[in-house]
């Protein structure tokens, strides 16, 4: 019998260790080769998708849709260059806004002519021609220093003093505005027969000159009707559109004997009366218009019996100094008073300078 020999099996790797790590190199090259040609052709091939999906699928040409809408884009910034420039334009050829209501500006003082303010072309024109020669502020007469109201006055104590009534504040405010100035109603604080100093003995009223010279009335300072009557005109037109007023004659009439009967004072003297009456007018009117106050350079500096000594001590924080042509000032000599008036109390001073017809 044959016998079989038995042969015994090896199960070896024909694999050396450094045949092992080539491979294991070889692998992972080869993954990132693979990776890097993915990432670079995804967009072609994303493209070639999208492109295939709605041409093919959803038969839309993507070529004439983004065409129109770059168009679309392009008149798009064409239209917003255009508004922008548009825009550009219209600003520079708009004049300046007018200051908030009651904020006190740096510019020059113009003064518009009541017989220009009657006729509106004439308003406008006159208007313009202010803010061309750079005023800040446009003043305008709406009680004259005669006690005449330029305007129909609702106030009812202004009755018998409405004169022609030929001015329209409300209007000559919005036209001053629209040319970027700052509207100052002038108010002459004097003249009024109702509540005006009266003649010691007699049942007439006195007057500051003769009756056949034109003399006039006066209001009586110490008079609480009559600090009322000019705070109601101060109210009036300040609804009109005038946030800025300009009190002139603020004081006594400069003739003094012992026929002016000025009824109760209470004790107070000149000065004092007037201070009084100017932190009435200050304290109604706190935080809505801004008083000025107008005193000639002679009560400011040298001090008069009109207003019991000198126009600082009143208690005017904005006040305008009147310097008549024969005083014409320089700008040493305005800067020095400004100086001693902002240590009085002062905290605004405007010049007018009556030789040059100008504010400063």
């Amino acid at each position: 019998m044959a016998k079989y020999k038995k042969v015994k099996r090896y199960h070896r790797s024909f694999y050396s260790p450094g045949m092992w790590v080539k491979k294991a190199v070889g692998i992972i090259v080869l993954v990132a080769v693979v990776l890097v040609v993915g990432w670079l052709a995804a967009p072609h091939v994303l493209d070639w998708a999208t492109h295939t999906w709605y041409t093919v699928v959803r038969n839309r040409d993507l070529s004439a849709s983004s065409e129109t809408t770059a168009s679309s884009a392009a008149a798009s910034s064409e239209v917003t260059a255009e508004s922008a420039a548009s825009s550009e334009v219209w600003a520079d050829s708009e004049p300046e806004p007018a200051a908030p209501a009651g904020v006190i500006i740096e510019g020059s003082w113009g003064v518009l002519d009541t017989a220009a303010a009657k006729d509106e072309a004439s308003l406008r024109a006159a208007a313009r021609q202010l803010a061309q020669q750079g005023a800040a502020y446009a003043v305008v007469t709406l009680k004259d220093s005669a006690g005449n109201i330029l305007y129909p006055s609702q106030v009812a104590a202004a009755a018998g003093s409405i004169e022609g009534a030929s001015l329209d504040p409300a209007l000559i405010a919005s036209v001053l505005k629209e040319n970027g100035l700052v509207p100052v109603a002038k108010l002459a604080a004097r003249a009024d027969r109702n509540m005006a100093i009266g003649y010691t003995g007699q049942a007439y009223l006195w007057l500051d000159n003769k009756a056949s010279a034109g003399g006039n009335p006066w209001l009586n300072p110490y008079s609480d009707e009559a600090v009322r009557f000019i705070g109601d005109l101060i109210g009036e037109v300040q609804g009109m559109g005038f946030d800025h007023v300009l009190l002139e004659n603020v004081q006594f009439p400069s003739a003094q004997n012992g026929k002016q009967d000025f009824g109760s004072t209470d004790g107070r003297d000149r000065s004092a009366q007037l201070a009084a009456d100017i932190a009435a007018w200050d304290a109604r009117f706190e935080g809505s218009v801004t008083l000025w106050y107008g005193y000639s350079l002679g009560q400011v500096t040298e001090g008069a019996s009109t207003v019991g000594g000198s126009a600082t001590a009143l208690g005017v924080r904005n006040l305008v100094v009147e310097v008549p042509a024969k005083q014409t000032m320089d700008d040493t000599a305005r800067s020095e008073l400004r100086n001693t008036l902002s240590a009085s109390g002062v905290e605004h001073a405007v010049f007018w300078d009556d030789a040059a017809g100008i504010f400063q």
